[in-house]
């Protein structure tokens, strides 16, 4: 079939008011549950006066990364159209016009300023600096190797610290560490998804993948698992108590599961459903989040 048939080979156009809710990704919010990172791991659950500037924190990320995906979405809209799975998207289909995507990212990016000024001028910075890589990647940095991958784990990076601020507790140097970890972890395996598509001409691929290999990428994975892994390990036993140690073995079976499904089943490519939808990933990631809480509020 050719690229021209796959185009137009697409669903009934939706709903307008479903158009916009599916340009602002959604399924991608689950990211900036990482801003609640810093009143878990402060045991600072049961304090009811810390879970509304969390919560406030949340949705201004939310904001923050719907504005970014949709002006993401109007520079790549022409590669979109051409990928099995982007062209899928609303401003590729042409659900949603170029001027309201414009509108609604700058109202929701105003309206996430607007809640972090309120939570005080440290979230407000952390706020303009998630902004400021976002625009950063958007224009030019997603086509540099690496770069890309390392810009994304600090977006994540951003998110938990700017979690811990807005409730104002601290939060580990070690967390924070791991939180890169991950990032790049999924990150990288994303790359090596697009490079399995581009490998099988089921996509013409985005720019910065010329770069990588996938023998690069899958040593990457490895040592940044490794990585993950033993950070993960000096924060438990450091930052808590030796029982924190029980729940290492949680973060193995997670990440060997996604390694699994990376290289067995070629998934990877979209991480957020990976995690969202793999049973034996989301049991892992429950057992891990019920033996912490456990812990923290055993010790």
């Amino acid at each position: 079939m050719s690229e021209a048939a796959r185009v137009v080979e697409l669903r009934q156009p939706r709903r307008p008011a479903h158009a916009v809710i599916s340009a602002l990704r959604p399924r991608q919010w689950s990211k900036n549950l990482l801003v609640f990172a810093g009143i878990v791991f402060a045991a600072k659950l049961g304090d009811v006066g810390r879970w509304l500037p969390a919560i406030a924190a949340f949705v201004a990320y939310c904001g923050a990364s719907s504005a970014a995906y949709l002006l993401n979405d109007l520079r790549d809209v022409d590669h979109d159209r051409l990928h099995p799975i982007k062209r899928a998207r609303a401003i590729a289909r042409g659900e949603l016009s170029s001027e309201l995507a414009l509108v609604l990212a700058g109202v929701l990016t105003l309206a996430a300023l607007a809640i972090t000024a309120a939570l005080g001028f440290a979230s407000l910075l952390f706020l303009l600096g998630f902004v400021a890589l976002q625009l950063a990647y958007s224009l030019g940095l997603k086509r540099v190797v690496l770069v890309d991958v390392l810009l994304i784990a600090g977006l994540f990076v951003i998110r938990a610290a700017a979690g811990a601020s807005a409730v104002d507790v601290s939060i580990s140097m070690w967390l924070l560490v791991c939180t890169a970890l991950l990032a790049l972890f999924l990150g990288l395996a994303k790359r090596r998804g697009e490079l399995v598509l581009v490998g099988a001409e089921a996509t013409p691929g985005r720019p910065v993948l010329e770069g990588y290999s996938l023998r690069l990428v899958d040593r990457l994975l490895n040592i940044v698992a490794l990585a993950t892994i033993g950070a993960y390990a000096v924060y438990a036993v450091t930052a808590h108590s030796a029982w924190m140690a029980v729940t290492v073995s949680f973060v193995v079976a997670g990440l060997a599961r996604y390694l699994v499904l990376v290289h067995r089943h070629e998934l990877g490519e979209e991480p957020e459903n990976v995690l969202l939808s793999d049973r034996p990933i989301i049991a892992c990631v429950a057992v891990w989040a019920v033996a912490s809480a456990v812990i923290l509020a055993l010790t």
